[in-house]
């Protein structure tokens, strides 16, 4: 982040401005705040779960597909529950989402600590999930785009990459598994996340309408030279905010939903299976498959920061197909290699693909349709998006439940997932949606079809 870019007026008690005062940018604080929700479910839930699920074939004698499953379970709970959550951000604001969120994931990890067969496992987690998505990824995100537009990119890559810094924490949380057991342990989890994400709630309560600070935190005249600056950009910034029904008619929506859907055919395979094939395929111990584990959070976080300065600089839509490339790459090394080297070698290509891409994805909507819907807008391209989440984990899972080997379930995966490069490929912008007024002669034509 740019120290430069922290100024502007602090909000008075009232909500007000002071006058003649340029001190904070608040929208830096919802980045900083972003960063810190992200590293705490990145590691406690999503990134966690293929420890929990080393320790719990170990102790239940679960199939990778039943383990497998409730990681899917995972996914279409926060596909399904998108619309919804995309309209609640708009009708009742983020902090109040966030809140309530925060409430159920906490009682959902404890919960999940005291589950004894695979019914619990499934409702305990499910309430978990459904939490930690209310509190989590989209309501983030939503809060960051509203501050920004020229250095969208930057915020969301700083915001996002709290995903990877929170699965630095692997070693240490499977540490936690084997000097107190996983029970006290996810219990412990759940207090955290209480004690920890409601006081952060409150940093997403203010938008820059209600405390009177322009986006980006930049003037007229900084914002001009900031444009001519990135004129030879190939994607553009929206000027036009798309309604959510708007944004479905346009060949844009359908195409980065579904580039990100294939992407996430590949990110939702390794990490529900990475840890279960690194011990079972390859003879790793737990903790040594956490440690590779814990590398590949690292790699992505460079990768995110990288794809944040890009983003802002050149085309986000070359930038995605490009990374379908590594994440499709990747996973065929990871299934054919024989060796340490593929394993070693599988983790930048992947590592550095997931983090360029993650934070341009949510970039290149907001850049497209604008941030006045957006909530609404991602909310409806998750029921798109979980059908890779869902897809990933649940193929490589079944068919290595099958075949007793995880290489033809990441092969199968790799190749759907390359449909990703055609998507981004198409995804170009929209144009403006046509909006007819009461002198539009085009009124009083009938529609047609």
């Amino acid at each position: 982040m740019d120290p430069a870019d922290d100024r502007t007026p602090t909000p008075d008690a009232g909500g007000a401005a002071p006058a003649g005062r340029r001190e904070r940018f608040w929208g830096w604080k919802v980045v900083r705040a972003g960063l810190a929700v992200q590293t705490l479910q990145g590691g406690l839930m999503q990134q966690s779960f293929g420890s929990y699920a080393v320790v719990l074939k170990a102790e239940f004698g679960w199939s990778s597909t039943l383990l497998s499953a409730a990681y899917s379970l995972n996914r279409l709970e926060s596909g399904l529950l998108g619309p919804f959550h995309g309209w609640a951000l708009q009708r009742f604001g983020i902090k109040r989402v966030m809140q309530v969120g925060t409430v159920i994931m906490s009682v959902g990890l404890i919960l999940f600590s005291q589950m004894q067969n695979a019914v619990q496992f499934f409702g305990f987690y499910l309430i978990a999930a459904i939490g930690a998505s209310l509190a989590g990824f989209l309501t983030v995100v939503t809060a960051t785009v509203q501050w920004f537009e020229r250095k969208r990119s930057t915020a969301l890559a700083v915001s996002q990459s709290g995903f990877a810094v929170g699965g630095l924490f692997t070693p240490v949380l499977v540490w936690c598994f084997t000097q107190f057991g996983w029970r006290p342990t996810a219990f412990a989890t759940g207090v955290i996340s209480f004690v920890v994400l409601m006081p952060l709630s409150y940093v997403f309560g203010p938008t820059p309408a209600s405390v009177g600070q322009p986006i980006d935190g930049l003037d007229d005249d900084e914002r001009a030279a900031l444009d001519e600056q990135r004129k030879s950009q190939r994607s553009r910034v929206s000027t036009v905010a798309f309604t959510a029904s708007e944004a479905l008619r346009t060949r844009a929506f359908w195409m980065i939903s579904l580039g990100h859907s294939a992407a996430l055919l590949v990110v939702g395979a390794v990490m529900a299976h990475l840890q279960l094939f690194l011990t079972q395929d390859r003879g790793y111990s737990p903790q040594e498959a956490a440690q590779v584990a814990a590398v590949l959070p690292l790699v992505q976080l460079g990768g995110q920061l990288f794809g944040g300065y890009l983003g802002d600089r050149i085309s986000k839509q070359l930038i995605v197909v490009v990374a379908m490339v590594g994440h499709v790459v990747g996973l065929l090394l990871l299934a054919y290699g024989t060796s340490v080297w593929a394993v070693w070698l599988f983790i930048p290509l992947h590592g550095i693909a997931w983090g360029v891409r993650g934070p341009l994805m949510q970039a290149m909507r907001a850049d497209y349709f604008g941030a006045t819907s957006f909530g609404q807008i991602m909310g409806i391209s998750s029921m798109i998006i979980m059908i890779g989440q869902i897809g990933g984990p649940l193929l490589a899972g079944w068919l290595d439940d099958t075949t007793g080997s995880y290489r033809s379930g990441f092969a199968v995966v790799a190749i759907m997932a390359s449909l990703g490069m055609v998507f981004f490929a198409l995804a170009t912008p929209p144009a403006a949606p046509h909006r007819p007024t009461e002198h539009d002669p085009g009124d009083a034509a009938p529609a047609a079809g």
